[in-house]
């Protein structure tokens, strides 16, 4: 009886370590917001030139996935950790459209873009990356 009670104890004990140790491991308590702030004003810059606005979908989804893979989402694709994500953005929908319309860019020959769409994208990606405490 004594014997039993020791295995069920120590078997609780194991996967409570290992609980905690799979949530410890999920999310890291902060991104380096000074490094995502830099990089999101870069890409700003390409906002000024109709030309440029293609690059700046590219680098802001860019920039999200990294954020996102820093989070620790799973997925082999930036798709697959937007699903993964979508519980913890708030602007899930213009995300995807932004992601949407950088795969539009990449594997198509988009040659205009409308300031409309890119203000969606752009701040559907600024929202998310807020989201998951890359920006302030």
């Amino acid at each position: 009886m004594n014997s039993t009670l020791y295995l069920i104890i120590i078997v609780v004990v194991i996967l409570g370590v290992i609980s905690l140790g799979e949530f410890l491991r999920r999310k890291p308590k902060k991104l380096p917001t000074a490094f995502y702030k830099e990089r999101w004003l870069e890409l700003q810059k390409n906002c000024a030139d109709k030309k440029t606005w293609p690059l700046a979908i590219i680098d802001a989804d860019n920039l999200l996935d990294k954020a996102l893979r820093a989070r620790k989402y799973k997925g082999k694709t930036t798709g697959e950790r937007l699903v993964a994500a979508q519980r913890d953005l708030s602007a899930n929908d213009s995300v995807w459209f932004g992601h949407k319309l950088r795969n539009k860019i990449v594997h198509e020959d988009v040659r205009k873009l409308r300031k409309q769409d890119v203000l969606e994208a752009l701040s559907g990606f600024r929202q998310a990356l807020r989201d998951l405490g890359a920006l302030d």
